[in-house]
């Protein structure tokens, strides 16, 4: 990962050493095209002129040049500060992956535990009492009556025997 970076920030820096020198040769090209155009005129001004622009020209890019130092040293410093970041996340999450392991692991033993005394106290209930279970009685005759009722809405009167028959089979069945 280091090596990486180093290498992106030295080819960002050959870019820019790149870029400052292509800036310098577009400048000397204009320079000489300004030159070619006044020399006629202004011969003897323009060659003071154009060694004054040289030497601004050389400062320029010394200045240039130490910015880029000072912006490659700062680059390095925030490199090694989010290493170390880096360093410290991997920490808290190792930290965290392990206290969530345990966490699940008890978790599944409180889970464990908990079903086992829930099947047990069920297995007991289940001893202690029977179980109680019902059938519906005379389904056959309901099933007859909702239908007659249901032919004969305005007609009641027409399903009293079933009705009859209905009610005491439900005796009986209660006896």
């Amino acid at each position: 990962v280091v090596n990486d970076e180093e290498l992106k920030k030295r080819i960002a820096e050959e870019l820019a050493l790149e870029r400052a020198r292509r800036d310098s040769e577009a400048q000397k090209r204009r320079l000489r095209q300004e030159q070619m155009y006044v020399r006629d005129e202004f011969g003897k001004l323009l060659e003071q002129e154009r060694i004054s622009s040289n030497e601004h020209l050389t400062r320029a890019i010394l200045r240039e040049r130490a910015a880029t130092e000072e912006e490659r040293q700062k680059a390095q410093r925030f490199a090694k500060q989010l290493e170390e970041k880096d360093r410290e996340l991997k920490k808290h999450d190792a930290y965290y992956k392990e206290q969530l392991a345990r966490l699940e692991e008890r978790s599944a033993q409180f889970y464990k535990v908990t079903t086992e005394q829930y099947q047990k106290a069920a297995d007991e209930v289940s001893a202690r009492f029977k179980r109680y279970e019902s059938h519906p009685i005379c389904a056959d005759l309901q099933d007859k009556i909702l239908q007659c009722y249901q032919q004969h809405a305005q007609e009641t009167l027409s399903c009293s025997a079933l009705a009859s028959q209905y009610l005491r089979c439900v005796n009986h069945a209660k006896q």
